[in-house]
């Protein structure tokens, strides 16, 4: 079981990452809806896992990965993006994110992903 914040402006994804990770035992620890508001978090809860949004109102997901990397270099950072943004998640994984998931996503992937991540 791993210790997670889930970053995403949108309330339903936030909801549906949620309900997938909970379902796989894992433990949601705290949310925000934008970067600025996950590196706060980040701070306050030390998470296992991240779960982060690319594109999000006032701090992007990436600007939020190079705020997180220099709190704690050793984060593990899953990007969470849609189809056709491959440039933001190849900029994000040179940030520090550890791996990625497309949208729409399916449960067995996100948990494959998180499982990846947590264990490398």
């Amino acid at each position: 079981m791993a210790r997670v914040l889930v970053v995403d402006d949108a309330a339903f994804m936030r909801m549906l990452v949620k309900k997938i990770l909970t379902q796989a035992g894992h433990q949601i620890v705290g949310e925000a809806s934008n970067g600025k508001e996950a590196v706060e978090k980040y701070k306050q809860l030390k998470p296992d896992l991240v779960t982060m949004d690319i594109v999000m109102p006032e701090m992007d997901g990436i600007s939020a990965v190079k705020e997180i990397m220099k709190i704690d270099p050793n984060a593990k950072i899953i990007m969470i993006t849609a189809v056709g943004q491959e440039a933001k998640v190849m900029e994000a994984l040179k940030s520090g994110a550890k791996g990625y998931i497309v949208k729409p996503f399916q449960a067995p992937k996100v948990i494959e992903e998180v499982n990846r991540v947590l264990s490398s």
